[in-house]
């Protein structure tokens, strides 16, 4: 199973970023050929679950996802999402920590570990890049757009 983490920093408070990071509809936006699905009934907490739908028609695949750690970033201590794979395809787990950087700037980690069933480990290499390019485009213009 590969397993990556990238950083990124962004001219925002904290509890924005956090926001804009796991408001997750807004990540249709931010992640090519993807469609996000709440199925659960808002806010976000712990149990939260929802269903990121990627691909085209016949070739999709559904990643079911639930919240199993809720911490939003308060009174300047950092928050931290934790996101566990539930699907048939997709496995794994996803970590997004957000704390105030220096400058007044977010500080933003991603961690994720991440499986496809089916696919042999010989292909560790290329999911583990191509995932960090994916995520990290997808974070940079979830930080960007307001």
């Amino acid at each position: 199973m590969p397993t990556f983490s990238f950083e990124r920093t962004a001219p925002l408070p904290s509890e924005e970023a956090w926001r804009r990071l796991t408001e997750w509809p807004r990540h249709r936006a931010a992640v090519p050929l993807t469609r996000v699905t709440v199925v659960t009934a808002p806010p976000t907490r712990e149990g939260t679950r929802f269903v990121a739908r990627s691909g085209l028609g016949p070739l999709s695949v559904n990643d079911p996802m639930e919240v199993t750690i809720w911490h939003p970033p308060v009174d300047g201590e950092p928050g931290l999402c934790r996101l566990e794979k539930r699907g048939r395809v997709v496995l794994g787990w996803a970590e997004i920590e957000v704390r105030q950087g220096p400058g007044g700037r977010a500080r933003v980690v991603w961690r994720e570990e991440l499986r496809i069933r089916f696919l042999p480990r010989l292909f560790d290499g290329v999911v583990e890049v191509t995932a960090r390019a994916v995520f990290g485009r997808a974070v940079n213009r979830l930080l960007r757009r307001p």
